[in-house]
């Protein structure tokens, strides 16, 4: 299969719709970021040279910059989301006929079982970024596009929540405390990030949009 960046939309939406396993909710977790950072990338791009928000150029090119990285991030992650349930698969496949091979799929399954948490886990931790880049350009940005940046969050909620989805049935069916409390502690660390910046940029959007 092409990757998700060479696919047409309809392609892609037609596999995540069949009765394939994969690509599932992570990928699409990681699309819908993506396309939250093109969205905050856009507005920046509609405020970049224009005279009336010159004294804010600058500030709007780093904001574009951190965003363009997470959208090449959260794309590449949508990919490896896919691939990495294969593996969870394939551990599931492994034999398990003598105790050592029981013993082998157990520790494969724990393994890739991990990847397929951490790897939603940073699509979360990009997402929030997001959130933290979109409070300046809320307040700052070319105010003809400001809903746009309100839609940028909005989906970046999308792959936050989603992606955290991921994290927690894959983390139910891991045996591995030490490395569930640590998953719980980022979350937790996240969603503190989400509590503060999430709102008051959508907040700010509604409010510009309003006068």
């Amino acid at each position: 299969m092409h990757a998700f960046r060479e696919q047409t939309i309809g392609t892609f939406l037609d596999a995540l719709a069949s009765d394939a396993p994969a690509p599932g909710g992570g990928a699409a977790a990681g699309l819908a970021g993506a396309m939250g950072a093109a969205l905050i990338s856009m507005v920046t791009n509609l405020t970049i040279g224009r005279k009336k928000y010159a004294d804010v150029e600058e500030e709007m090119k780093a904001i574009r910059e951190q965003a363009e990285a997470i959208r090449v991030e959260l794309t590449a992650l949508a990919e490896l989301d896919a691939q990495v349930f294969e593996r969870v698969m394939e551990a599931y496949r492994l034999p398990r006929e003598t105790d050592e091979q029981k013993a082998a799929r157990k520790q494969a399954i724990r393994e890739a079982l991990k990847e397929a948490t951490e790897v939603p886990l940073r699509m979360a931790e990009q997402a929030a970024r997001l959130f933290e880049l979109a409070v300046p350009l809320a307040e700052k940005g070319n105010k003809n596009a400001i809903s746009d940046a309100g839609a940028g969050v909005q989906l970046a909620n999308a792959a936050f929540e989603t992606a955290l989805l991921n994290v927690a049935i894959n983390l139910s069916l891991l045996d591995d405390e030490a490395f569930a409390a640590q998953v719980r502690e980022r979350v937790e660390a996240l969603r503190a990030v989400q509590a503060e910046y999430k709102d008051k940029a959508v907040e700010t959007v509604y409010r510009r949009i309003l006068g």
